[in-house]
């Protein structure tokens, strides 16, 4: 017992003798932990904005005035085969059945595919829309009533052929665990308009979180306030969100007063900028309990509006996920992060078939994506609100052979080469069809029109008002950026 009490002693004198050195040197461990809370992030000329720890999503102004207000951002988890969707390949139908050439397998990785597999033609017939004459596929439907909103990047690349590392280089720019995502960098960079909602909200369908996890709504090492709150379509929006029974709404705010009067003693005792940030999500998960469910119940809207979208309240589905989304934004909600799994079909079942569980997939998500953007354009919210769809790679031309077999069904190999992703609304040109695959749709037939997923993060940074390279956050001895050392802004697309 004596050796614990020493320790404690000595803790606790050597937190005191550290924090009066500090305070002499006319920083304080206040100071230091708002500079830590602040990196060296946004604010004209690379100055850092002014952020009040203990308010830490209060609204704040990017490097120079950005078109994009929100963000709402459709992934489709598992990766779509953009040969099947929106990038028609004609002659690949011509040699359907037929065997690779070789310049397509020579020193090349493929995540299942082995020896020399067989072409494979495009599934579904296409038709061109709307005054841009965008090529879509029968697949979709009711897409075509909105293509002329939409900006195309049909020549996307990426480094990552598997989907969990994929997806978190898509989102954080690092394929590993341990980045902010992109929704934690627009929401830690601009802050919120809705001090009782959370500044950055994710919405998952499908059955399954996305392959990398939680780690591509996390924040990294920027402070935990700006993460992804996940919540729900079905059941208690934010799990834990609600009070017991006997629990009154004075009672609860006693002990939350009470927690962070603990937590503030904490604080000035050890000065960890993460404290605050514990504060102000105890006083933001008060406030969320009066607020989220009045915006994460679809009851109220009207029968138009779910015979539009096609949702049914109380279920999970991509469809009530769209509808929540505009919702949400609404509210002024910063972030709007929808993750849709079960798209990543390489024909081992039919549920993983580009004839059966893709066909269930594209129809879930079209009308519910057509009526978005319609609602939000009916709204005056899509001029200021940037809506982007994709996944985290695309699909090869080549059939599936796993093991040098053929699959059971008609499926494909994931493709890091090319893949297409749209975007719609605020500063973004629309019935735009930017750069083209090869006659087979492996890859951009011509480099200078290559995006790279950094070019597409510096994209969207830049329509929300930041220069992707000024944009950092210091840690452990240097500034990271989203962008790492990479990325352009593709002026090409932007209105």
């Amino acid at each position: 017992m004596s050796n614990l009490v020493h320790e404690a002693l000595k803790t606790s004198a050597e937190r005191k003798t550290r924090r009066h050195m500090l305070n002499q040197f006319g920083t304080g461990i206040g100071a230091l932990a708002l500079s830590q809370l602040l990196g060296d992030s946004a604010g004209a000329a690379g100055k850092p904005p002014i952020i009040d720890p203990t308010k830490p999503l209060a609204p704040r102004q990017p490097h120079y005035p950005g078109k994009a207000k929100r963000v709402i951002f459709l992934h489709m988890a598992g990766a779509p085969s953009q040969l099947e969707l929106f990038d028609y390949k004609p002659e690949l139908q011509k040699v359907d059945g037929k065997p690779c050439p070789e310049s397509y397998l020579e020193g090349k990785r493929f995540a299942f595919i082995s020896g020399v597999p067989d072409m494979l033609g495009p599934v579904y017939p296409f038709q061109q829309h709307g005054q841009s004459g965008a090529w879509l596929s029968d697949r979709l439907q009711h897409l075509p009533e909105v293509v002329d909103e939409m900006t195309f990047i049909k020549t996307m690349t990426t480094d990552e052929f598997n989907h969990a590392p994929a997806q978190m280089l898509f989102y954080t720019g690092f394929p590993r665990p341990g980045r902010p995502s992109l929704g934690s960098w627009a929401t830690y960079g601009l802050g919120s308009e809705n001090k009782n909602l959370p500044g950055f909200v994710v919405l998952v369908s499908g059955g399954k979180a996305p392959s990398a996890g939680k780690n591509i709504w996390g924040s990294g090492f920027i402070p935990s306030v700006y993460q992804g709150v996940q919540c729900r379509s079905k059941g208690a929006p934010v799990l834990f969100s609600y009070s017991p029974e006997q629990f009154s709404g004075d009672l609860n705010k006693q002990a939350i007063n009470a927690i962070n009067r603990i937590n503030e003693a904490s604080y000035q005792e050890v000065g960890d900028p993460e404290i605050l940030t514990r504060i102000a999500q105890y006083e933001m998960a008060y406030r969320m309990q009066m607020s989220v469910p009045e915006v994460m119940t679809i009851d109220d809207e009207p029968d138009y509006i779910h015979e539009m979208y096609g949702t049914k309240p109380g279920e999970e589905s991509f469809a009530n996920n769209c509808l929540l989304a505009r919702r949400l934004i609404e509210k002024d909600v910063r972030f709007v992060q929808l993750f849709d799994w079960g798209w990543d079909h390489h024909g081992a079942n039919p549920r993983e078939s580009l004839t059966t569980g893709f066909v269930n997939k594209c129809q879930s998500i079209d009308r519910p994506i057509t009526a978005l953007l319609k609602d939000l354009k009916q709204r005056g919210l899509l001029e200021d609100t940037l809506v982007v769809w994709g996944g985290e790679f695309g699909r090869t031309p080549m059939r599936e052979n796993r093991g040098g077999q053929e699959m059971a069904a008609i499926g494909r190999d994931h493709n890091p080469n090319a893949f297409t992703i749209w975007m719609a609304g605020a500063g973004v040109k629309s019935g735009l069809s930017y750069g083209e695959t090869d006659e087979f749709g492996y890859q951009p037939a011509d480099s200078s029109k290559s995006v790279h997923v950094y070019d597409l993060q510096a994209t969207i940074l830049h329509l929300m008002g930041f220069n992707h390279e000024k944009f950092t956050y210091h840690f452990q001895g240097r500034d990271f950026r989203l962008t790492d050392v990479h990325g352009r802004v593709v002026n090409d697309v932007l209105a």
